[in-house]
């Protein structure tokens, strides 16, 4: 199952953007208002919930500077993956969007399209708005 939010443009570089994404402790702020839970366990991990969801535990899985920040599920019971793409559009401007994919069977992904696609337009929406 994938799932792929709007692109945004964010007035940061790609550079900018991409540190920052890179950092789990700003994904405090770019999270929705129904967050019951968040808390960083490691330097490039952390758990979070939404209240009547269950507490997911991501951790960064790759950085690529300037283009390409992947955070991935720590336990394996739920594989997924949630990728930022970044792309330069001038010295302090770029474009992002943000892929979840995941590995659910056809039940598991009916439940949770819905409250993953809101989540990402979520996060996509309050990305655009960082400075």
């Amino acid at each position: 199952m994938e799932i792929k939010s709007k692109t945004v443009t964010v007035q940061k570089s790609a550079q900018e953007l991409t540190a920052y994404l890179g950092d789990v402790q700003n994904f405090e702020a770019m999270m929705p208002d129904n967050i019951s839970k968040f808390e960083v366990i490691r330097d490039d991990a952390f758990i979070f919930a939404l209240k009547g969801m269950p507490d997911i535990a991501l951790e960064v899985k790759e950085i690529v500077p300037g283009s390409k920040v992947v955070l991935g599920a720590i336990s394996d019971k739920i594989p997924f993956q949630l990728t930022g793409n970044i792309t330069e559009i001038s010295e302090g401007t770029s474009q992002a969007d943000l892929i979840f994919s995941g590995d659910f069977n056809p039940m598991m992904a009916m439940m949770v399209k819905g409250p993953i696609t809101k989540f990402l337009e979520t996060l996509s929406t309050n990305m655009e708005s960082l400075s």
